[in-house]
């Protein structure tokens, strides 16, 4: 069960501002829990809209902490974006065999189609963005969700696990996480993976993660450059993948595919923490790309 819940500023002007929202959710752990999310709204701005980023934190963190990394770190977007921060339950996301049996997509499609009714919000420019854990609920997001509003999903150090996708299908959690009933991913997102190839939780090669729990035993993962491609075939693709980057800068190995729209960034030499390789203009190349096709700054992404 699913009741919205927020602050009376919203609900009689419906312009969104900065504070922290809920949205009250009844399942097996909890009943009528008021879930907490934070907003972030630029103090002054040009734009009567704006575009919407959704971030969810890794597995033990938590969505305050999550909210002042972010601000620190990504200063521009923090002027021109709308930043939402929600919090996990137990400070965990409903993957597979994690802590919270949360309705984690019923959670985060509340807060888009509340955000979305706002005057100064973009509808139909929304980005999830996850790191691990909060990255598993942006693949499973990105696979079940219909959501029109939601243009990008970026996922950190978190490709598709094997049972989000069993080498032939993609597959909906299910109410009880069965992973059993074969779905097929709205087409026409964008979306951006960042793995390190020395990530000690999640295999870049895919295989058994060492530490991460699952049924009977430790979460499988898809490797991280052929989750991208299945990413790709997924949103129309019909070529082969990809043997060989794009385009090296450094440590970074840069995978695209659709024009940009589907892009994966290996991140050579790097663990769990190779999501800090991206700064925030790469980030923002990213969730701008194609919007512009005349810009100089998304040149270089889409050409890759």
């Amino acid at each position: 069960m699913l009741l919205l819940s927020s602050t009376p500023s919203i609900l009689q002007s419906q312009t969104l501002s900065s504070g922290e929202y809920f949205i009250t959710q009844s399942w097996s752990q909890e009943r009528d829990f008021r879930r907490p999310y934070y907003v972030s709204v630029p103090k002054s701005t040009d734009q009567k809209k704006l575009p919407v980023l959704i971030f969810l934190h890794g597995n033990g963190g938590n969505a305050r902490g999550a909210m002042n990394g972010f601000l620190r770190r990504h200063p521009t977007m923090a002027a021109i974006y709308v930043l939402v921060f929600p919090h996990g339950y137990l400070k965990s996301w409903n993957i597979v065999s994690e802590r919270s049996k949360a309705d984690d997509r019923g959670f985060i499609e509340a807060i888009v189609d509340k955000l979305s009714s706002c005057e100064n919000i973009q509808a139909s420019n929304f980005t999830i963005m996850g790191s691990s854990n909060g990255a598993a609920l942006v693949n499973q997001l990105a696979i079940e969700s219909q959501l029109p509003n939601v243009r990008n999903f970026v996922t950190a150090v978190s490709p598709l696990n094997a049972f989000q996708h069993d080498g032939q299908n993609f597959k909906a959690k299910g109410n009880r996480n069965e992973y059993q009933v074969v779905v097929t991913p709205m087409l026409g997102k964008r979306l951006m993976n960042i793995s390190g190839t020395h990530d000690r939780l999640v295999p870049y090669s895919g295989g058994l993660s060492p530490v991460i729990p699952a049924k009977r035993g430790k979460l499988r993962f898809v490797a991280a450059e052929q989750s991208t491609f299945l990413w790709a075939r997924a949103m129309g693709h019909n070529g082969r993948k990809r043997s060989r980057p794009n385009h090296v800068a450094g440590n970074v190995e840069i995978f695209s595919y659709l024009g940009g729209d589907v892009v994966h960034y290996k991140i050579v030499g790097q663990g769990h923490g190779a999501a800090r390789a991206i700064n925030e203009k790469t980030l923002l190349q990213f969730l701008e790309g194609n919007q512009h096709r005349s810009s100089k700054n998304t040149t270089d992404l889409r050409d890759l």
